[in-house]
């Protein structure tokens, strides 16, 4: 059985820059931490309507790339 997916949300303004992200590291950058997000589990994210868009992934994969991002 696969393990729950945790839904990270991401909000952008209208340039485009990443304002909000869920589960972000603390004092780690909105931006920084969609980027990469976007190197690690490109194939779980689905853009939203209205400037928002959500990573689909499990716990552990979330945990993985904190640990491997911030030590």
């Amino acid at each position: 059985m696969e393990s729950p997916k945790v839904v990270i949300h991401a909000r952008f303004s209208p340039d485009g820059s990443v304002v909000e992200i869920g589960e972000r590291p603390t004092g780690m950058d909105p931006q920084a931490w969609f980027n990469i997000l976007s190197d690690k589990a490109a194939s779980s994210y689905q853009a939203l309507a209205g400037g928002r868009g959500v990573f689909r992934v499990t716990r552990a994969e979330v945990d993985a790339i904190k640990t491997e991002t911030v030590g």
